[in-house]
């Protein structure tokens, strides 16, 4: 193993920042600060001239964005458009009172109304967070209060699964509880009846304020238009984490951190050709950093799809992609099983001849899945690349199959034993970074550093990732899992503990264990072992199984609800804690969702087989 060069590489990240747009050149590439590294010192900028102005004036018609909606409506949106759209939202947060550094959370589905939100809050050098739709109230209150919002965007309702979420209905609720909140700004979607408070404001209103008047106030709104600039270290963007200590963790990524990163990313790593799809929520950090600021920073145009791939048949992702002439897929492996799963009866899946590129994320992918992805998936070869990073590290960070891997920053990935000794090729141990990354999280306090300064202290130097792996033979790495209780589902994480805990927390529950199991496609989902206080009946245990997980959902939100609880008469002493949990991931029990009740003696039969 190497001996530890936290330093990162000058000149890879020198050459990184030469993509973006700087209104004052930085000092330095990194300077040493605190066991950590200080990313550009000194620089100036602002996303939204890297985004969008320095693209609408050199191609003002280039389409940027090309939207659909789950009902069908589409829209294309050039650099020229963009930038009109952007500098008017500006100035209406400025005249709201939105001011650098003010939180504003955007309770949005992934609308046009999003990425504009996005690039506006960074134009006037606010921070902006993007809150799942599928949020209950109550998590969206937990949400909004440790973010410490001043300004909510929201709908009044959001398509999915070809139904509406009432998202407005479900904010009203949520701000009952939470203080702070000055404005909520509400994109028509749907055209429901929704109710109104005090603060509440249209977003066509918002925009529309200053489009009339004299040419003095004219004069005054587009000044108002205009991009702040804001040092490098600003705070760009908030991202809960799973929960800690029954709270949520909230990261914060620094501008240029983000900006420079997913720039090179995406010319080096991610986006060939030019269009780039990114399926998936517009919660999720990767559709953001890769999907959105990568894509604009670059001039390229981004796709962006609001629904759900299921709507109105299965064969929707692939429409998406001709109808839009994607070049570049980027999306979760869990996504791209359910497409397999679908395509053996669709009438026609036939080559999307526009596609070069797939790009997995948020969770391990397995061969036979990649391998369906380079041929099954479009009916003609493409390169499928597997991505890996983190919500600390601003998103992808290493990736197979980059697209030049010589220009891509690399944080020269290494891997440990326990004692942090380098294993042999095809043994086990830690992932720990070796060279600094830019987009790594700015540095936290109180239960953000509590969560999160592990990965700078456990070994100091390296950068420790809380990953298992170990080397193929082929050079890759091979994801087996956490040495934490924290999981990816769904692009979202999960903190196992949270979950027990709030299992524990029900009166008719004694024990618990939360799991990852594998299910026939080779997807991942959670399943958790309960074991009563006093005998329940046996026909009761459905209603009980209903209680528990809709608990779970409203604490913790629906991604963390277990899609299976399995009714266990007793955990014995035989077997240690981590013992336990693997022969209870192993029992074949199948994957239907209905509550299923072991025995013990099931679980101890199950640990005879594992290695």
């Amino acid at each position: 193993m190497p001996e530890p060069l936290w330093a990162p590489d000058d000149d890879a990240w020198r050459r990184a920042a030469d993509l973006v747009e700087w209104s004052a050149p930085f000092d330095a590439v990194w300077e040493p600060r605190d066991g950590r590294a200080h990313w550009f010192p000194g620089g100036r900028l602002n996303a939204s001239v890297t985004c969008v102005d320095r693209h609408a004036a050199a191609q003002p018609d280039r389409v940027a964005i090309s939207w659909e909606g789950e009902p069908g409506d589409r829209r294309s949106i050039t650099y020229g458009d963009l930038l009109a759209e952007v500098s008017t939202l500006a100035r209406g947060l400025r005249s709201i009172g939105v001011r650098p550094g003010d939180v504003v959370a955007l309770h949005l589905g992934l609308v046009p109304e999003a990425a504009v939100a996005m690039l506006a809050c960074a134009r006037v050098g606010a921070v902006h967070a993007v809150l799942p739709t599928p949020l209950p109230a109550e998590a969206l209150a937990d949400r909004l209060e440790s973010l410490g919002a001043k300004v909510l965007f929201t709908q009044d309702g959001a398509w999915r699964h070809g139904t509406i979420l009432p998202l407005k209905v479900r904010a009203d609720e949520a701000l009952t509880a939470v203080a702070g909140i000055e404005h909520t700004i509400v994109v028509r979607r749907t055209g429901m009846d929704v109710a109104w408070y005090e603060g509440d404001r249209w977003y066509h209103d918002l925009v529309a304020a200053d489009r009339g008047g004299n040419r003095r106030r004219a004069s005054g709104a587009a000044r108002a238009g205009e991009p702040v600039d804001l040092p490098s270290d600003h705070p760009f963007f908030l991202v809960s984490q799973a929960h800690h200590r029954g709270r949520p963790v909230v990261v914060t990524h620094g501008l240029a951190n983000i900006l420079v990163t997913a720039a090179a990313l995406h010319e080096w790593g991610v986006g060939e050709g030019e269009r780039l799809w990114s399926a998936g929520d517009a919660s999720w950090l990767a559709v953001q950093v890769h999907g959105i600021y990568g894509p604009l920073a670059r001039g390229i145009t981004t796709v962006l799809y609001e629904g759900t791939l299921d709507v109105p048949t299965h064969a929707r992702a692939w429409e998406i992609m001709r109808r839009h002439e994607v070049t570049t897929m980027m999306t979760t492996p869990s996504v791209l099983r359910t497409m397999r799963g679908w395509a053996p009866a669709l009438a026609d899946t036939s080559p999307v001849e526009s596609l070069r590129r797939v790009v997995v994320y948020a969770e391990p992918s397995e061969p036979a899945l990649r391998e369906w992805a380079a041929s099954g998936l479009s009916h003609r070869p493409v390169v499928v690349a597997d991505g890996w990073g983190q919500v600390e590290l601003g998103g992808i960070v290493h990736l197979s199959e980059a697209l030049d891997p010589d220009l891509v920053p690399s944080v020269e990935p290494a891997i440990v034993d326990a004692t942090g000794a380098g294993v042999r090729d095809g043994q086990a141990g830690e992932l720990v970074l070796t060279q600094g990354w830019a987009g790594a999280m700015l540095p936290g306090t109180g239960d953000v550093a509590a969560a999160t300064d592990h990965h700078w202290t456990n070994r100091p130097g390296l950068y420790t990732t809380g990953d298992r792996v170990r080397r193929t033979p082929e050079g890759g790495l091979e994801f087996l899992g956490r040495t934490d209780e924290v999981i990816s589902l769904s692009g979202q994480l999960v903190s196992i503990s949270e979950v027990r805990e709030t299992l524990l927390g029900h009166p008719f529950v004694e024990r618990a264990d939360v799991i990852e199991r594998r299910d026939e496609q080779g997807g991942r989902y959670l399943a958790a072992a309960i074991v009563l206080d006093g005998a329940t009946p046996e026909h009761a245990l459905g209603a009980l199984a209903g209680d528990l997980n809709e608990t779970v959902r409203d604490n913790l939100g629906g991604v963390a609800r277990p899609r299976m609880l399995i009714f266990v008469d007793r955990f014995g002493d035989e077997l240690r804690g981590d013992e336990r949990r693997r022969a209870l991931a192993r029992l074949p029990l199948g994957d239907t969702p209905e509550p299923k009740s072991i025995t013990w003696h099931q679980v101890l039969a199950a640990a005879e087989h594992l290695t």
